[in-house]
């Protein structure tokens, strides 16, 4: 048994993670190599290997000639007969090769081989490794700032977080732990290039797969997602059982599954509603916190027109038109907000029709009507005067 080059392998197996089978298939390759190298060429050398024991042999394959011309793959009759007296003209005589005849250039040329393989193998296997973790997120050190990119470190290989996937305003420090949304993994010459993002909607997605365990179970579905990064996230959630209420398993008891979230993302706020097969009801929620009046969706020209109390039109579009966007881009539709004010100047929604079809006798702008109640006109001081 060759138990130096057995611990060898095993050692390599343990270390780099490639297989005693690769190892042993370079070991192969080089002899056959050297082989070449050697004789000036290896079509008739075998190389035979015991996997268990990590024996090896080599042998050339030569045909039993009555005068040699090409030693390399010819052997005379009267040296065959010395081997074995049954080998007669053009017979094949396997003669072993003592690979400690090869020269230093054959050897090293082999050595070369084999070393060259295990990087090979060593690059694949880091490359599987991380590939599987593709659109996943991992946990990484910040290793330091490459321009205005950063290098963070993900245990064997070095992932590249470029200036427009990282967060506006976020800053990281030497060591600091941080996770990422791997994005691309690259099969370099070189090694992985891991591509990594911390502005991506699936980030936001997978955290909540890792923090709620419904969503992980998939006993809660998150249907769509839209993210500003740094600012604001939506986030449409769907039960696949009735007992179970999707957002307050995201949010958590106090907050506390959803505030985790909140602080990996640096304070960045999330809004979670329920998601509805139905449009309207889907981007009635999406603007929320505001209170929606009125909404009539286009499924076909993927359109919606929106009616909110004069008072909630500033809510429902957001500062800078973020939270219309946002719905905007949860929703897949155009969204077009009026005030009740507007749209009746715009003959686009007559108010006396809609209250009356939601049951109420008289009504006001500030939608404060209740079904049954009758309210007079607000007295001198503001305050309405209800009527039972």
């Amino acid at each position: 048994m060759n138990s130096e080059l057995k611990e060898a392998l095993e050692i390599l197996e343990k270390e780099k993670n490639i297989s005693k089978e690769t190892l042993l298939e370079a070991i192969e390759q080089s002899l056959l190599q050297a082989c070449k190298n050697h004789f000036g060429s290896s079509d008739n050398v075998r190389v035979e290997i015991n996997p268990d024991t990590c024996d090896f042999a080599v042998h050339a394959d030569k045909t039993v000639v009555e005068s040699v011309e090409n030693p390399v793959t010819e052997i005379s009759l009267v040296d065959a007969k010395k081997r074995d007296v049954r080998y007669d003209i053009g017979d094949i005589v396997p003669v072993e090769i003592k690979s400690k005849e090869f020269g230093r250039i054959a050897t090293q040329n082999a050595k070369n081989v084999i070393l060259q393989k295990i990087r090979e193998e060593e690059r694949k296997v880091l490359y599987d490794e991380y590939y599987s973790k593709e659109r996943e997120v991992v946990t990484g050190i910040v290793q330091r700032y490459l321009g205005k990119n950063v290098s963070i470190n993900l245990g064997k290989v070095d992932a590249i977080l470029n200036e427009n996937e990282m967060v506006k305003g976020e800053t990281f420090y030497p060591t600091e732990r941080v996770k990422v949304y791997v994005l691309e993994v690259k099969d370099t010459p070189k090694g992985p290039k891991v591509l990594v993002s911390r502005t991506h909607p699936e980030f936001v997605k997978r955290l909540f797969e890792s923090e709620v365990t419904e969503v992980r179970d998939g006993t809660v579905e998150i249907k769509c997602i839209s993210r500003e990064a740094g600012n604001r996230t939506k986030m449409a959630v769907w039960s696949n059982d009735p007992d179970v209420d999707p957002v307050g398993a995201c949010v958590g008891v106090n907050g506390a599954r959803v505030n985790s979230i909140v602080d990996e993302l640096r304070g960045e706020k999330i809004d979670i509603i329920n998601w509805d097969e139905n449009p309207a009801l889907l981007i009635e929620n999406a603007l929320s916190p505001a209170k929606v009046i009125y909404v009539a969706a286009d499924n076909d020209e993927k359109t919606a027109q929106v009616v909110v109390p004069d008072y909630q039109l500033s809510l429902a579009i957001g500062k800078e038109g973020q939270n219309a966007r946002l719905a905007a881009r949860l929703t897949g539709f155009k969204i077009d907000i009026k005030s009740e004010t507007q749209a009746i100047e715009a003959g686009d929604f007559d108010e006396e029709e809609y209250y009356e079809e939601e049951g109420y006798d008289e009504y006001y702008e500030d939608g404060t009507a209740e079904e049954g109640e009758s309210y007079e006109e607000p007295s001198e001081d503001g305050d309405p005067v209800v009527e039972e």
